[in-house]
């Protein structure tokens, strides 16, 4: 019932769903571009509508009250953004003790524009044996997906570059497209 409603919701604001949900039980999905706390709206109602569940990191001080419960319960995971190593520390451990996590990560790290992405996903990635996904939200288009997986080398330079390269050929569109730089 809640995947249907999902479903209308996302139809109604005029969005259309481009994949279903990753096939495997462990994975993160990368969401680009990052320019409006919408996204994570946007990005809920399409996962959940497609018969997936994905969680997202949000900074610990939001899980108070009565809205910590309802961020925990849309799949909301507190962090501690303050110290870059333990959160990536943190999210590896969570990764390896779960049976299935779908874990979506905003790899500009902000809503602010940025041109240097975040590469903590890439040493997740990499530690957990987890694949990865180019996963996007078209504001212009209001097409939103899972995306293609993408394959990890040693080098996360590198693999940086190419994803960027990779979103900037999508003529993504962000809610806020100010924010949202191409590389």
């Amino acid at each position: 019932m809640w995947r249907k409603f999902c479903g209308f919701l996302l139809k109604a604001l005029g969005w259309t769903a481009d994949s279903g949900p990753a096939p495997e039980a462990k994975c993160l999905i990368l969401g680009v571009p990052h320019t409006s706390i919408w996204d994570f709206v946007i990005s809920y109602l399409y996962y959940t509508s497609v018969g997936g569940k994905a969680y997202v990191m949000i900074k610990k001080e939001f899980f108070v009250g009565p809205l910590g419960w309802l961020l925990r319960k849309l799949g909301g995971l507190p962090v501690d953004r303050k110290n870059a190593s333990s959160l990536v520390l943190s999210v590896i451990h969570e990764m390896n003790s779960s049976e299935r996590l779908h874990l979506a990560i905003a790899p500009e790290g902000t809503r602010k524009p940025v041109k240097r992405w975040k590469t903590g996903f890439h040493t997740i990635a990499k530690e957990t044996g987890v694949p990865v996904y180019l996963g996007y939200f078209d504001w212009g288009t209001k097409h939103v997906g899972r995306g293609e997986k993408v394959e990890l080398t040693d080098d996360a330079k590198a693999d940086m570059k190419r994803i960027q390269e990779i979103y900037e050929g999508m003529h993504l569109t962000g809610k806020f497209p100010k924010d949202y730089i191409t590389h």
